[in-house]
């Protein structure tokens, strides 16, 4: 379907974390000629060939197949990660519009899906190495993020068992941080009450050591070379996964911090979690907590050998980028990602 004029692709979810990161790397890219972003609020951000459409993809009044027409690629990232104490509501944006996606894909006939999954898609795996990607996906269940990245994998089997001739890639990625996003992280996982400037080396006392307490990080940017790179390779197809070196561990955030660990009983944290989850003076849930503590560890090799993919950016720089937007209150020009500072 593409012209000579280059690739058209259509993002979904362009205005986040991930998909500003996406969009600017594709509208880099010579090979693809324009770019359409779909948000529920369209931004004061003009990135070159790229247009805008306000689609929310919780509602069935849009018309995806539409939105689609004459697409080549379709990269699908929007998601919703609140509100934690209400899984219905995100269960009908994330799963209910994710699923109205795969179809108004295979009804306009658009040749390649790239399917924003994660690692909290995989099950409970190990800590001391790392597992390539035919690890099991069944998510952690109580957690409402690992349970809904896990479902659509199981969605995406019948899509590729029904639709062979589409070409199904699936991103995994570790955790993504960059500097612009640090204020909507902030607000998602801590709350808008978070003193962003406490992430700053000296003024924490000490770090919690947590049994459990190994992931991996990525900066978005990088996860976002590794969408595009899907997009020209005709070749991809199946799942990869992102991340960064080293592991991000108790002891490398307090040489970070240059702080003190102090090894904590992970019932004891779990039970202050829950607690200020329960009075919602915390954003992000114990499941979600519980989630983290047994990810496995993610093998890229397939990504490297395959697309041809390497970060630029150690775990270490992604995170010191991270904390800096943080004390800044860092942001972007589009609805998720406004800046803000608290303290």
């Amino acid at each position: 379907m593409s012209s000579a004029a280059g690739l058209r692709v259509v993002v979904t979810g362009a205005t986040g974390n991930v998909g500003t990161s996406v969009v600017r790397a594709l509208a880099e890219e010579p090979e693809v000629a324009s770019v359409r972003g779909l948000a529920r609020r369209i931004p004061d951000w003009s990135p070159p060939k790229t247009e805008w459409a306000a689609v929310d993809l919780a509602s069935d009044r849009f018309d995806l197949v539409r939105e689609f027409a004459d697409a080549d690629a379709v990269i699908h990232l929007a998601w919703a990660f609140q509100p934690t104490h209400d899984p219905a509501t995100t269960w009908r944006s994330n799963v209910l519009g994710s699923m109205r996606v795969f179809d108004a894909v295979a009804r306009a006939e658009v040749p390649t899906l790239v399917h924003a999954s994660s690692v909290g898609a995989y099950s409970p795996g190990p800590k001391d190495h790392a597992v390539d990607e035919s690890w099991p996906t069944h998510g952690w269940p109580d957690a409402a993020y690992c349970r809904e990245k896990a479902y659509l994998e199981r969605a995406l089997d019948i899509v590729e068992r029904d639709r062979p001739a589409l070409r199904v890639v699936r991103m995994r990625p570790a955790f993504l941080f960059k500097r612009e996003s640090a204020s909507e992280q902030r607000r998602i996982f801590g709350g808008r009450y978070l003193p962003g400037q406490l992430a700053r080396p000296g003024l924490l006392p000490f770090l919690p050591d947590i049994p459990g307490l190994r992931m991996q990080v990525l900066h978005t940017d990088d996860a976002a070379q590794a969408y595009r790179l899907a997009v020209l390779s005709a070749q991809a197809r199946g799942p990869y996964n992102l991340a960064a070196e080293p592991t991000v561990d108790v002891e490398l955030l307090g040489e970070m911090f240059g702080t003190r660990r102090v090894r904590l009983p992970r019932a004891a944290v779990r039970s202050a979690v829950a607690a200020a989850w329960g009075l919602r003076l915390l954003p992000a849930s114990p499941h979600l907590f519980d989630a983290v503590l047994r990810l496995p560890l993610m093998d890229c090799t397939r990504a490297r050998v395959e697309l041809g993919w390497r970060p630029t950016r150690t775990a270490t720089q992604v995170l010191e980028e991270f904390l800096l937007g943080m004390r800044q209150g860092a942001g972007e020009n589009t609805a998720p990602l406004h800046g803000s500072a608290v303290g």
